[in-house]
């Protein structure tokens, strides 16, 4: 997307973030947003807003460990700003899945691949995520793998979870917005 901050890019008149926050605000208790640059204009949606604490743009994982460390909630539900169409379900389909194998996370599955970022996870495994990032960690999948986590199946909602990287997905994109708008 040219080095601008997906998250504030326009989509059908609202950012990619404010449709995100659409979805996910009636799911969730409350909210937090993680963002490393224009803390400012992320202030302007109401909600707290908290850079990575740990690294330079250490990717998802430093995202999840900040907001781990201010939720006050056993669980945290993380979903990416460049993914607009996110279920209006994701977080009780994610704990239902969770719970039911007593697991540690619950991670998204398409149907034909992980959405590693939609995810519900233990704030307990905070310091686990700390020592993984500390000592150089990064792939979500890795870390994942060190806990008891089971995926949800979500291939009966093909393209809630496109992510919108390139101009043609977000015309794309932005086009059925507009037109279920309608």
């Amino acid at each position: 997307m040219g080095g601008e901050d997906k998250g504030l890019v326009e989509l059908a008149g609202r950012t990619m973030v404010g449709h995100v926050v659409e979805r996910i605000r009636p799911q969730v208790g409350s909210l937090i947003i993680n963002a490393n640059r224009n803390l400012e204009r992320y202030q302007t949606l109401g909600y707290p807003v908290i850079s990575d604490e740990v690294g330079d743009f250490s990717g998802p994982l430093a995202g999840m460990a900040s907001a781990m460390r201010l939720a006050r909630t056993s669980y945290l539900a993380t979903v990416p700003c460049d993914s607009p169409l996110i279920p209006e379900d994701l977080v009780r389909r994610l704990y239902d899945v969770l719970a039911r194998d007593m697991a540690e996370i619950s991670v998204a599955h398409d149907g034909v691949r992980m959405q590693p970022v939609c995810a519900l996870l233990r704030c307990g495994l905070l310091s686990s995520l700390l020592d993984y990032l500390h000592a150089g960690g990064r792939k979500i999948d890795v870390w994942y793998g060190q806990h008891h986590f089971v995926t949800a199946d979500f291939s009966d909602t093909p393209g809630s979870f496109v992510n919108i990287n390139t101009p043609q997905e977000h015309s794309r994109i932005g086009s059925g917005i507009a037109g279920r708008a309608r």
